[in-house]
């Protein structure tokens, strides 16, 4: 077993399929096969169920899987740490919500792309749930997510407080309304989204236990449908203060224990820290609050 042998497993598991990881590896099939039969060989047991569309992974191989990951990590960590000589550069990959990248980072890319330009920055959206799978499993090297984290392998670090809001169209006076609304829809987020999480829990304790999800990728497509009528949200005050202020929609405000959130920085804890890493890291830790006053 090597690591080639490791990262040849690693790509059919993620792809479910020797050809599609044979095109990521830039090598012919047969290689990918052989490789696949030597490791199982060696192990003495099947780490792949073939079929006719691919492959699947067995219990075996998912066992085994986040070890293949972890010592590919590494090696990329090595080699990382061999070149880091005190410049940031080479590739940073990051992950952040879909609300954080529309608002608090425009002007700090802007000015870590000016200040570090050999660093080639890779910026990734997706929901908590995704990203922090994303950072585990080492595809990312960090993300912007909604704290606090709880788990073993990560460490995370504060970077902004939002104020969370009930957005809703203009006809609605406030929270109190929502219970005699029929046929109640929200527009979310896909699953693994913190906010909407937080609206569910939000609209069960005010005994609404029916409402419609509506998923869309993008907060114009969310804020739109609120503006037109359709359902209601939660988002930062920060991402709903523009269509506000132009009366497109309502904003009303939560208790504080329901409406503060921070937004965390989260990396793997046995992760080399590379000097591009530990730039842009600090390139977010002096970043102010916007203003977000409602009246």
């Amino acid at each position: 077993m090597d690591a080639t042998d490791l990262k040849v497993f690693e790509a059919v598991a993620r792809h479910g399929s020797m050809n599609r990881a044979a095109a990521e590896l830039n090598t012919v099939q047969s290689n990918v096969t052989a490789r696949v039969r030597a490791l199982e060989s060696e192990l003495g047991i099947l780490l792949f169920q073939r079929h006719a569309r691919g492959v699947k992974v067995t219990p075996a191989g998912r066992r085994m899987l986040p070890f293949a990951v972890r010592i590919a990590s590494l090696f990329s960590d090595a080699k990382a740490a061999a070149r880091d000589e005190g410049v940031p550069g080479g590739v940073l990959e990051v992950g952040t919500l879909e609300t954080t990248a529309a608002v608090r980072l425009p002007l700090i890319l802007a000015s870590f792309a000016k200040a570090y330009p050999k660093v080639r920055l890779v910026v990734t959206t997706g929901t908590t749930c995704s990203l922090i799978e994303d950072v585990v499993e080492c595809r990312l090297e960090g993300a912007l997510v909604a704290g606090p984290v709880d788990h073993p392998d990560l460490q995370q670090e504060s970077v902004f407080c939002e104020e969370l809001v009930l957005v809703t169209p203009t006809s609605i006076q406030g929270i109190e309304d929502l219970p005699s609304i029929p046929e109640l829809k929200t527009i979310v987020f896909r699953i693994g989204c913190s906010y909407r999480e937080k609206l569910d829990n939000l609209l069960k304790r005010a005994g609404i236990f029916v409402a419609q999800p509506l998923e869309f990728g993008s907060i114009d497509a969310i804020l739109g449908c609120v503006a037109a009528g359709v359902g209601i949200t939660l988002l930062p005050m920060s991402v709903a203060a523009a269509a506000w202020r132009d009366g497109q929609v309502a904003v009303h405000r939560l208790d504080p224990e329901s409406a503060e959130v921070q937004t965390v920085f989260i990396r793997r804890a046995d992760a080399y820290v590379s000097n591009a890493h530990a730039a842009f890291l600090q390139s977010l830790r002096p970043a102010t609050e916007l203003p977000v006053a409602a009246e």
